[in-house]
């Protein structure tokens, strides 16, 4: 079996609901989840005049090879009724792949580990609570010290009320 780790986020609709039947499809058409972090409230990134994310940082274990894994992800995004209308624009669901075991991964369609999750603290912060001595194999460092040394500085917070 593979190790992926996954970050799901969104802004529109219920988010809360959102996350969860994202989590349902996840187990039923890519492999159980071993762990799921917190729920975070963040804001946006990068597109910045839309509504705040919730995200949830997941680690799962797959059969999928990783291209077969973003194609049942696409899908699963697709069943929720996501559109992509604008690049970092607002969705009901994202569902992108961060790590797969310790692959390094760089195609037309799919790059592993996640290109920008080093500079995302709405990304390191979710991975760091369930992997943070996980080492990014890129960069040779743990998840945690890549937050601690991660400069952005956009608004993520726990919400407790919600985990």
């Amino acid at each position: 079996m593979n190790e992926a780790f996954l970050l799901t986020g969104g802004n529109l609709g219920n988010r809360m609901d959102n996350l969860q039947k994202a989590i349902n499809l996840i187990k039923q058409h890519c492999g159980p989840i071993v762990l799921q972090s917190c729920i975070y409230e963040t804001a946006p990134w990068g597109f910045t005049d839309q509504p705040a994310f919730l995200n949830q940082a997941l680690k799962i274990t797959t059969d999928l090879s990783p291209k077969a894994l973003l194609k049942a992800l696409l899908n699963i995004e697709s069943i929720l009724g996501r559109k992509r209308a604008i690049k970092l624009g607002p969705r009901i669901i994202d569902i992108d792949i961060l790590m797969y075991n310790d692959l390094i991964l760089n195609s037309n369609t799919l790059i592993i580990p996640h290109p920008a999750m080093a500079k995302r603290k709405f990304v390191l912060m979710p991975l760091a609570e369930i992997a943070s001595q996980k080492v990014h194999p890129v960069f040779k460092k743990n998840i945690q010290q890549l937050l601690d040394q991660c400069e952005d500085e956009l608004s993520v917070y726990k919400i407790p009320e919600l985990n």
